[in-house]
């Protein structure tokens, strides 16, 4: 097969693979507080604001240890293993305790690292100067396709559902776990690239040697594989502090805030309002599917925005930051205050005007396309800026977002809704500033380096 071929196929797989097993995992996390709420069980007394904090705050962390067990046991196996510990949490909730289920945030919280640090460095070695916008766009695009099929599932299984009984979470918890273990197996159909065609990165081409044939790992000794390890460690540590990442690091914290937001929080905030009617339940699913076909249509077009175009990033950054800023103010005329943190009953408070299904779904929409503009840029930046490191890159990139999302979902048991806007507005705002002056810096190295090779 042609090496762009093979190349282009690896990253549908790995889309694909992640639409499978994020059709489960984002879906379980749209719906786990609203399923909590109705648990018939006295014994239970988990939170699921409180499961994506411990999850994003332990990702955060191990982002730190993640490029070293990448390059030991590599992407192929990293994804894999990961993808388990996803389905073991999902499966929790089929017969959920307490000590299970936060048990399992603590295991999810060490997969994320792993994995997201892996599908970056798969990305990256598949990908060139030309092709990681695009590549960036057709990855996100497939695995944005799990929030429209994981959503209209929930819709068709709960729809007129005012309370959700101990059958309906336990059928639609065991076809998550299935679903997700499908997604698991597909990551063994990604081939090496071929070695011409990934020589550029040292680094990268030693984390993809996990063909049969390739002996190399088995020959090395202990005493290599943890100066490996250690080696990556020191990288991503030495990375965390580049400038280009630290310009990064506003727009990266604020797509963590932005994404416990649309992942969490405003599913539960459309469910708890009893004006929506006795179908506010289902409505979750409803406002999934909206929010997936934002991102599949953002990823899908602005993906394929990348460094070539004659303006670089920026537009779509910007659009993305008017886009949520329309849809913040949305919500907030819309959505009562105390909607995040309403009991299971709901709350019967009103917002500045009618409440309005039409409105909250359009946007559910706004928050997926925004969402869709800020990531595939981020993705493109750092695989075109950190190319050759990209496996670090990537796990500091996971360890901002996973810091700032932990953060907020946290402060989301606590604060009104209105103060939840206020302060992604005030983040998105810099983190917007602050990518422009990325991409000004990341333009002006390109053009220094081809200026150089005349």
């Amino acid at each position: 097969m042609d090496p762009e071929r093979k190349k282009l196929l690896n990253i549908i797989i790995l889309g694909f693979g992640f639409m499978f097993m994020f059709t489960a995992f984002q879906t379980c996390g749209n719906i786990e507080q609203t399923v909590i709420k109705s648990f018939n069980s006295t014994e239970f007394h988990g939170s699921g604001y409180t499961s994506m904090a411990i999850i994003y705050g332990v990702f955060s962390a191990s982002n730190l240890i993640a490029p070293s067990v990448v390059t030991v046991i590599g992407p192929q196996v990293s994804m894999f293993v990961s993808g388990l510990l996803y389905s073991a949490y999902i499966a929790v909730f089929i017969n959920p305790f307490t000590w299970s289920f936060y048990t399992a945030s603590v295991l999810v919280g060490i997969a994320a690292a792993v994995l997201w640090t892996a599908q970056g460095n798969v990305l990256t070695i598949n990908s060139t100067d030309s092709t990681i916008g695009r590549n960036s766009g057709i990855f996100w695009s497939l695995m944005q396709f799990s929030l429209f099929f994981g959503n209209l599932y929930i819709y068709c299984a709960w729809h007129g559902h005012v309370h959700i009984t101990d059958k309906d979470r336990r059928t639609v918890f065991i076809s998550l776990t299935v679903i997700s273990l499908v997604g698991c197996f597909l990551f063994f159909l990604i081939r090496k690239p071929d070695p011409e065609a990934s020589s550029r990165s040292e680094v990268t081409e030693s984390l993809l040697q996990t063909d049969s044939n390739d002996t190399s790992i088995l020959s090395t000794s202990h005493s290599s594989l943890c100066s490996k390890a250690l080696d990556a460690f020191i990288k991503a540590c030495k990375m965390f502090v580049t400038k280009e990442m630290l310009l990064l690091s506003v727009s990266i914290g604020y797509s963590g805030l932005e994404l416990t937001f649309y992942s969490g929080v405003y599913g539960t905030c459309i469910g708890a309002m009893t004006s929506f009617g006795t179908d506010a339940k289902s409505l979750i699913g409803i406002s999934g599917i909206c929010i997936g076909i934002g991102e599949i249509l953002g990823g899908g077009v602005f993906g394929m925005l990348n460094k070539n175009h004659r303006f670089g990033r920026n537009p779509v950054v910007l659009l993305g930051l008017i886009t949520h800023f329309v849809a913040f103010f949305l919500i907030f005329l819309n959505i009562a205050s105390d909607a995040p943190i309403a009991p299971e009953r709901g709350t019967d408070l009103e917002a500045f005007i009618s409440p309005s299904v039409g409105v909250a779904l359009l946007c559910s929409f706004l928050l997926g396309l925004g969402d869709s503009c800020f990531n595939t840029q981020l993705l493109s930046i750092i695989g075109f800026v950190f190319h050759d490191n990209s496996a670090p890159a990537f796990a500091v990139f996971k360890f901002i977002q996973s810091i700032t999302a932990a953060l907020a979902f946290y402060y989301s048991n606590y604060l009104l809704l209105h103060w939840q806007l206020l302060i992604l507005v005030v983040v998105g705002f810099l983190g917007t500033i602050s990518f422009f002056a990325a991409e000004w810096r990341a333009e002006s190295i390109r053009w220094d380096s081809d200026y150089g090779s005349i």
